[in-house]
């Protein structure tokens, strides 16, 4: 399982992403069931319509909760404490709540692999990040 975050997603959908290219054609080789967050979901349609990409949001998000595209995993109460604590024990990171949930998610699931444009993964350690 690959774990998708936003800048994957945003890259994906937006022509005129920096890297649209080189990650629409990893999204089209890669070998695993995708999966995502609610918290990525509300990030990625947030910063679209925010960007002035309404309309992407909007194909996308029928997208995401038709299931053509990824599974969303919810975040449980849990997943929001240990979020939290990851939040304040890495203080010193500028990682996002929304990273840190992915993070709590990420280890849950015991998933290794994050196709993400956001060095904040790296950081995670033992997570391969793609592309």
């Amino acid at each position: 399982m690959i774990f998708v975050d936003t800048s994957a997603w945003f890259s994906m959908v937006v022509s005129v992403a920096e890297q649209h290219q080189a990650v629409k054609l990893c999204f089209e080789t890669l070998p695993e069931p995708l999966i995502t967050t609610d918290y990525v979901v509300d990030e990625t349609l947030t910063l679209l319509r925010a960007r002035g990409y309404a309309k992407l949001a909007l194909t996308l998000g029928a997208e995401f909760f038709h299931g053509s595209v990824t599974g969303i995993h919810y975040l449980s109460e849990d997943d929001v404490r240990e979020a939290w604590e990851v939040f304040r024990r890495y203080d010193d990171k500028e990682w996002s709540f929304t990273d840190c949930a992915s993070k709590v998610v990420m280890e849950r699931l015991q998933i290794t692999q994050a196709f993400s444009l956001d060095h904040h993964f790296r950081q995670f350690g033992n997570i391969y990040v793609l592309p």
